[in-house]
């Protein structure tokens, strides 16, 4: 994927790493649609940054993702990169249903059904452009799971093989699937995680993916140094040590 000259929608990029990738592509000269529920964030965002274009979305209603496709295509008729990066991620306690049923389905139904739904209203136009991609999002959890959070880890999980799938079923497009795996990175997607000493700054977090993106075009998958440790525990044959250590009960 190469890294200016793109028009992208980012839906779920009111905050936290969305918003961060959507003002750094922006800043290189790209046109960036940014989507998300709160219209009175999106209002702040289109005030703070006019060059900015803005859509309301609610990734888990499949009638918004539908009207929010017509809308961005109908003003953004050059649009050649999806970026399906809205997600939850929710502490559960899978001991009882009534204390982790309700948030599972919530999980899945925005990580994994969201961007099912985001793709189907876009690929069909994607296809149509010369140079193409749908950046999907999933995370280091889907490598090694977090003891706390089984339904992000799963859905994450999902999102990297739906990634390696649509990549071998659209290789006869010009559409290139790219998978972005973020470590832990200080942002509000879990309460105290903006201020978590072990979490990646946002900031370092941003600027590396940028590199990767402007050195490594071709790559299909983005992988910062930190979340390394997670996805190539079992190809290093150290998986056993990666989950002990991110779970705190490593012995050593």
């Amino acid at each position: 994927m190469d890294n200016t000259g793109n028009t992208l929608f980012i839906p779920g990029a009111t905050s936290g790493i969305g918003l961060a990738l959507a003002l750094a592509w922006a800043d290189r000269g790209n046109t960036v649609i940014v989507g998300g529920r709160r219209t009175e964030l999106l209002e702040r965002i289109a005030a703070e940054h006019p060059g900015i274009d803005t859509v309301r979305i609610d990734t888990t209603d499949p009638v918004s993702i539908q009207a929010a496709a017509k809308e961005v295509l109908a003003r953004h008729p050059g649009l050649n990169v999806l970026v399906t990066m809205a997600g939850v991620m929710r502490v559960e306690d899978w001991h009882q249903p009534e204390t982790f049923l309700e948030s599972a389905e919530n999980v899945v139904t925005t990580n994994v059904l969201g961007p099912i739904r985001l793709i189907a209203a876009f690929v069909e136009h994607l296809r149509t452009r010369p140079d193409a991609t749908i950046m999907t999002v999933s995370s280091g959890l889907a490598f090694a799971p977090l003891r706390a959070t089984p339904s992000y880890n799963a859905s994450k999980a999902a999102i990297h093989l739906l990634s390696e799938s649509l990549r071998l079923q659209l290789a006869d497009t010009p559409v290139k699937v790219v998978e972005l795996v973020p470590p832990s990175v200080q942002t509000d997607l879990l309460p105290g995680q903006a201020d978590n000493e072990h979490a990646m700054p946002l900031g370092e977090f941003v600027t590396e993916v940028m590199d990767i993106l402007r050195t490594q075009p071709e790559a299909k998958e983005i992988l910062v140094e930190r979340v390394k440790f997670l996805r190539y525990g079992e190809v290093r044959g150290d998986y056993d040590q990666v989950v002990a250590t991110l779970n705190g009960t490593d012995p050593h």
